[in-house]
């Protein structure tokens, strides 16, 4: 196993660890349905109208932001490094 396999291993799994740590913060969605139109629940208050600036918007952004982290990492750990370490291994070889 490469140096470079064992890092991005442990960049994924930290990435992983930060991602669940992550959904587990966020407060969980509400529905709107038929109970809540009959209960008076609405998006109308302040809290509703200013979402975008909320704590939960930071957690959601922060969320998706190293989701794709993650994927780049991982996408460069199966494909990337595999090309480079063979490159290396053929010209060492010659």
């Amino acid at each position: 196993m490469e140096i470079y396999e064992i890092i991005c291993g442990a960049i994924v799994l930290a990435l992983s660890l930060l991602i669940i740590i992550l959904c587990l913060m966020q407060d969980a969605k509400t529905q709107q349905n038929m109970t809540s139109a009959l209960g008076g629940g609405s998006n109308e208050s302040f809290y509703g109208q200013n979402e975008g600036n909320t704590r939960e918007a930071a957690l959601q952004k922060l969320t998706k932001v190293l989701g794709i982290i993650a994927v780049v990492v991982i996408v460069c750990m199966n494909i990337v490094i595999p090309i480079i370490v063979h490159l290396t291994q053929s010209g060492a070889a010659e």
